[in-house]
């Protein structure tokens, strides 16, 4: 990490993170839509996107562009595995459909599993901060 700002700002970002994915499983447990949940598992990993991009100082100005960055940056490079950018697309994707095109809600099961996924993503970026930090 180059300063004290920037370690600040990383550690918003996963806070903001975890906050979403705790929002996520609220939402999920009371049962009524699966989109809020899907918002923001997505979010999740978004937020935890930006805190790794914060210390390469690379600032997206789009979501499409924190997962273009992510992947040459980060998975292209062999730091994380292919997984975690499948995972990431996937949450894009479903968040996109069931925020704007969506007819039918997605399903439960497959809400679970965007967050699951997003569990994940978030561990594996946090062994990242971690394992740099140390550096």
């Amino acid at each position: 990490m180059k300063n004290r700002d920037q370690q600040v700002l990383v550690q918003y970002r996963i806070q903001q993170a975890k906050a979403a994915l705790e929002e996520a499983n609220i939402l999920l447990s009371y049962g009524k839509t699966t989109f809020g949940a899907i918002n923001r598992a997505y979010y999740a990993m978004f937020y935890a996107v930006l805190a790794i991009l914060q210390c390469i100082d690379k600032v997206p100005r789009k979501h499409s562009g924190a997962i273009a960055l992510f992947d040459a940056e980060f998975v292209k490079k062999g730091i994380f595995p292919k997984e975690l950018s499948r995972f990431l697309h996937n949450a894009f994707e479903s968040r996109q459909t069931s925020d704007y095109l969506a007819i039918t809600p997605i399903s439960p099961e497959e809400a679970q599993e965007i967050m699951h996924h997003a569990r994940i993503f978030i561990t594996a970026v946090e062994k990242y901060l971690r394992d740099i930090s140390l550096e």
